[in-house]
């Protein structure tokens, strides 16, 4: 979901620049910084980013550089002009301090006694300027996003393939381990003083052990897993990234279980590489919409 987009637009007086940066998150989350004039446009721009983006941290800002000089008009608030004059009389009595020689030059300086106001309000042309370059910017946006989606879907397909090639290894050591479980157990009973052990039933015991330690089916499992992430990122649908994350927690259930019945040296070597992997999906999936 991270993404940059930037869009400028000029009118005859003004050149006006949108810029959009996105971060990952759950939800579709906005802040903005919008000049004043602008204000009445922000709930729609806030709509139509929502509707395509859909989801992420989304920060906007936008700068106005103005081209031409804008016409302003400067009044004088003669009500406010006059009520400062009696004020600072009544002050000159009752202080016994001698009147301002340049009364103009001092009301002037006073606050509210001159106002400015710019000419030049948003009108309809400059609206659909904003509106165009935010349409733009978003353009810029998804395209950013798309060519790191496909950087992200070699990435996946990388990660996937590698844990597919460890769990192929995984079979080569089942009779070295079974073997090793077996030896071991048998040395164990043997330790122990004045026991005669009925191979018959040890066999049956061993048999029942072993079975517990099967891995086919998590193995099993776990192919099904990568293959339906494949499956999953391959189509065109929105909102798979979810998705995506509830497949990658059951790969790790299996590859925990794996792990917990090896009793195998190579074999939790191989269980420690495919969670390295799987962890690097895991933190990457998050990018995914």
């Amino acid at each position: 979901m991270t993404g940059f987009g930037k869009s400028t637009v000029e009118t005859p007086d003004k050149k006006i620049t949108i810029e959009l940066k996105s971060l990952n998150s759950k939800q579709f989350d906005m802040q903005s910084r919008v000049p004043s004039a602008y204000r009445e446009l922000e709930l729609e721009m806030r709509r139509i980013l929502a509707s395509r983006l859909e989801r992420g941290k989304v920060d906007m800002i936008i700068s106005v550089e103005t081209v031409n000089s804008v016409q302003t008009l400067t009044s004088i608030d003669v009500t406010a002009a006059a009520a400062y004059k009696d004020q600072i009389s009544q002050m000159q009595k009752s202080l016994s301090l001698p009147e301002p020689t340049d009364w103009y030059s001092l009301l002037l300086r006073l606050p509210d006694v001159l106002k400015s106001e710019s000419r030049c309000e948003i009108a309809e042309d400059e609206s659909k300027a904003v509106m165009a370059a935010l349409t733009e910017a978003i353009d810029g946006l998804m395209s950013y996003r798309r060519t790191e989606g496909l950087k992200l879907e070699e990435f996946f397909r990388d990660r996937i393939a590698s844990i597919k090639s460890m769990l192929a290894e995984v079979p080569k050591w089942e009779k070295e381990r079974i073997d090793k479980i077996y030896a071991k157990l048998e040395e164990n009973l043997l330790q122990l003083p004045q026991v005669q052990i009925d191979r018959g039933r040890l066999e049956q015991e061993m048999i029942f052990y072993i079975e517990k330690l099967d891995v086919n089916e998590e193995r099993q499992r776990l192919a099904q897993h990568l293959t339906y992430f494949m499956e999953t990122m391959a189509q065109s649908v929105p909102g798979q990234g979810k998705k995506l994350g509830f497949i990658a927690q059951e790969m790790g259930r299996e590859i925990n279980t794996l792990g917990s019945k090896s009793n195998h040296a190579a074999m939790q070597q191989l269980v420690v590489r495919m969670k390295d992997e799987l962890e690097q999906i895991k933190e990457q999936v998050l990018n995914v919409m």
